[in-house]
């Protein structure tokens, strides 16, 4: 068994916008979760939450970013386990931005689950990603740029 999670967004921002809540440490952390991100090639960092032991998550995501294309493509590891030194979800995260013109098409391609003890966190993740985008993500985005166009 092989699953992949491939959501798209329309977001009515240009790309260098999106790319900045992609790629900043700060804003990640604000729609996403905590994280040490730094966008250079090589750069192993973590994404850090609340446990969740139903899906054999502790808390923590190993990451290393494979792929930058600015304000184009954003691809990193995604590493997860029951507790520390336990890996069980070896998967990809992978970011596509594309110009519209009047916004951008925004891609998430999360793929690398495999087996059946994934399932759960397949599961949680395919929810979760569509959330942290729909509502979390549109909305940090649209209150910094309606701050900013104020000042």
């Amino acid at each position: 068994m092989k699953k992949a999670i491939n959501h798209v967004w329309f977001l009515p921002h240009p790309p260098a916008t999106i790319w900045q809540y992609l790629t900043q440490s700060e804003l990640l952390a604000q729609w996403l979760m905590s994280n040490d991100f730094q966008p250079i090639v090589g750069h192993r960092f973590m994404f850090r939450s609340q446990p969740y032991p139903p899906i054999g998550f502790d808390g923590n995501i190993f990451c290393e970013v494979l792929e930058i294309v600015p304000e184009k493509k954003l691809a990193y590891s995604w590493k997860l386990g029951p507790k520390p030194g336990e890996i069980t979800v070896d998967s990809l995260v992978t970011w596509t931005l594309i110009n519209q013109g009047n916004g951008t098409e925004l891609r998430l391609d999360h793929t690398g689950f495999t087996g059946v003890n994934d399932l759960p966190a397949y599961q949680a993740m395919f929810d979760g990603w569509k959330k942290n985008v729909d509502e979390r993500m549109r909305k940090l985005i649209e209150s910094t740029q309606h701050h900013e166009t104020k000042h």
